[in-house]
């Protein structure tokens, strides 16, 4: 199991800080596990194969092109620092 931890300042509270681990078997076009934490709470979930298909297809997006856009806003890190934004709500 593959797992990135990363340190993201939502735009619906810029101040705060929280920190969202990715963890995934294979790719995460398969499916992947998502914690969130504030260090005071944390929240877990989990994205299935399924769930990604059927979001790629609601937003009329490529299936291959969507969970690179997942990769890239989830696990790619600094190097895509600002490029995406995060809301937590």
């Amino acid at each position: 199991m593959e797992k990135t931890l990363n340190r993201i300042h939502p735009v619906s509270d810029p101040e705060a800080t929280y920190f969202l681990q990715v963890s995934w078997e294979k790719d995460l076009g398969t499916g992947f596990g998502l914690l969130l934490s504030d260090c005071q709470c944390a929240w877990t979930g989990t994205v299935s194969e399924s769930d990604i298909s059927r979001e790629a297809a609601d937003i009329e997006m490529d299936r291959e092109k969507y969970v690179e856009e997942l990769r890239k806003a989830l696990i790619a890190g600094a190097e895509l620092a600002g490029k995406y934004n995060f809301v937590i709500s």
